[in-house]
């Protein structure tokens, strides 16, 4: 049986308990679900190989399924990726939190499990409040939206819970989330960078602070 914690809009104890025992999932190699500022997520320890093929099996998914790692505080990211350009630092100073994932190159060293292909990794920096503490407490972690493989991305809890039932251990409920578009994804891996995705920040709110950005719908 999963455990539900309700963590509320604001902080208190019942958000320090839900932080506590999510962290606590994580290092045992559990699947937790959290709130982000879009969808539910589902999150493991990307360097655990237990939980990242829990986290597919509760997706339906092989073992080929790529998965973002979100990241709490920009310091991480030198650990994670390697030759980050000036325009993705001024993207991430701009933008994160927030619903921006840019895509750059992986650590060589890292022993991971996050099926990027190509040696590369979507990092995020999530804008709730729930998710960071989460993040504060257990480092990156791989996360991916909370449902079954073909289904609609939950946006409470119960959807959430109604899609990956009680094989997840901890829910952590935070209400409905607010943002209606996903996050816009940048692929820095290639000079001029390209939008993949337009989501929560436009092409032209991410061209003022990267004029050179190529729109792959319109290149």
């Amino acid at each position: 049986m999963s455990l539900v914690i309700e963590v509320g809009d604001r902080p208190g104890p019942a958000r320090d308990r839900g932080i506590a025992a999510a962290a606590a999932a994580i290092k045992r190699g559990e699947l937790v679900v959290l709130p982000t500022e879009s969808v539910y997520g589902l999150a493991a320890d990307p360097f655990s190989a237990k939980a990242m093929r829990a986290l597919r099996e509760a997706k339906g998914r092989g073992d080929d399924l790529p998965v973002g790692v979100l990241v709490g505080a920009v310091r991480t990211v030198d650990g994670l990726a390697s030759g980050v350009t000036a325009e993705g630092r001024a993207l991430i100073d701009a933008f994160w939190p927030g619903p921006l994932t840019l895509v750059v190159r992986e650590q060589p060293t890292l022993a991971w499990d996050i099926a990027s292909g190509a040696g590369h990794v979507s990092l995020r920096m999530p804008l709730h409040p729930v998710a960071l503490a989460v993040l504060a407490a257990t480092g990156p972690l791989a996360v991916t939206s909370a449902q079954r493989a073909g289904s609609v991305p939950p946006r409470t809890c119960s959807d959430a819970h109604d899609q990956l039932g009680d094989g997840i251990a901890l829910y952590l409920d935070g209400g409905e989330t607010v943002a209606e578009a996903p996050s816009s994804i940048v692929d820095l891996t290639i000079d001029p960078p390209v939008l993949l995705r337009e989501g929560g920040y436009s092409l032209a709110a991410l061209r003022e602070i990267c004029p050179d950005l190529v729109d792959s719908g319109n290149p």
